[in-house]
């Protein structure tokens, strides 16, 4: 109910003026390249360049032709499938800039494999976890993202969200079983103290929630949304994908033992739960810590290229907002199991084994 009762307070009044101005006159246009010549450049000509020719597939442009010039080390090849922009230069031509890859059919391809081999695992399960995963799209695209840009607090929202996912993709995956209710009590504390510790700490170390372009830009075309709550708000939606996971095994993990000993009282439950509970988080803590410099990999390659030593690396914001967020995510991991194990413990005592199926 609380939740239901903050969706429709906070929902989006779909009235947000914001645009970006890069894409107003610029949309999207499939193309093939189908040349690629070596010539001098039209800025430099002591130095050369090379003029790709692509035949543009979709848009205004269809079955025309156009060029674009691009550096030397350009890995654009004759074949390649790409998107680029027409815009209209001072003297009125119409002019051509590579924008990106088209990589519609391989992510389509990737997105069957992935879905082919849950189906395969989890069987009716797996059509649940798949369903929650649509679920969470529909709710972030949806929901989070205009309600962001209508100017609501942006860690409201991501608590609003990270409810209604939780709720789809425990029920949906798990069963609508007691067990899951638990975990996803279990969820919602864990999530609470993730993010009381995730404000207190992106204030304490003076975050801005500026470290790219694209928060920088977004802060720029609309003073209504603060890049500190975008922050505390990825912060909390990230968490919620690995503290599912932790409270769902540990109260998986307390049934089974019950199942197997229905003797057992609620202390004796949770020592030998929260000894798996200890195996989980550690290896859970390590992947979440390599996850995190995987992503940032290139910018800390840069630093120790540029001579900075650790302590300088560990302190730059745009670093540090990645140690805060590690840290403040494993704190709420770790809290997820003693919590978890307690609330199914306590809970699966007062119920005979046989709910569990």
């Amino acid at each position: 109910m609380l939740t239901l009762v903050a969706l429709t307070l906070i929902w989006p009044s779909g009235d947000s003026n914001f645009e970006d101005p890069l894409l107003l006159d610029a949309d999207p246009i499939s193309a093939t390249v189908v040349s690629d010549q070596l010539v001098p450049c039209y800025y430099d000509a002591s130095q050369d360049c090379r003029l790709i020719g692509f035949e543009m597939l979709d848009g205004p442009f269809e079955g025309e032709f156009g060029t674009i010039e691009q550096g030397t080390t350009s890995p654009l090849d004759v074949g390649d499938g790409v998107i680029v922009v027409a815009y209209e230069s001072a003297d009125g031509d119409v002019q051509f800039s590579f924008q990106d890859y088209r990589r519609g059919w391989p992510m389509i391809i990737l997105v069957a494999l992935f879905v082919g081999a849950v189906l395969a695992l989890g069987r009716w399960r797996g059509i649940g976890a798949i369903a929650g995963l649509g679920f969470s799209l529909i709710v972030i695209t949806g929901f989070t993202l205009p309600a962001i840009l209508d100017g609501t607090n942006a860690v409201t929202v991501a608590l609003v969200t990270a409810s209604l996912i939780a709720f789809a993709a425990l029920f949906l995956a798990h069963g609508f079983e007691i067990a899951t209710a638990v975990a996803l009590l279990s969820t919602f504390g864990s999530l609470v103290i993730t993010a009381v510790l995730a404000r207190i700490f992106v204030g304490v170390t003076s975050l801005t929630g500026l470290t790219d372009d694209s928060s920088v830009l977004l802060g720029g075309l609309d003073n209504s949304i603060d890049p500190r709550g975008i922050l505390l708000a990825g912060i909390v939606i990230g968490a919620l994908g690995v503290l599912d996971d932790v409270t769902v095994t540990q109260v998986s993990a307390v049934w089974e033992l019950k199942r197997a000993r229905p003797e057992m009282t609620t202390v004796e439950l949770m020592r030998p739960a929260l000894r798996i509970g200890r195996d989980h988080i550690s290896s859970t803590v390590n992947t979440l810590f390599l996850a995190y410099a995987g992503a940032a990999l290139p910018l800390l390659l840069l630093f120790t290229e540029a001579g900075q030593g650790i302590t300088g690396v560990l302190t730059r914001e745009v670093v540090a907002t990645e140690i805060v967020r590690a840290l403040v995510g494993s704190i709420g991991l770790v809290a997820s199991v003693p919590l978890s194990t307690w609330l199914a413990a306590v809970v699966v005592s007062g119920e005979p084994a046989r709910h569990r199926h």
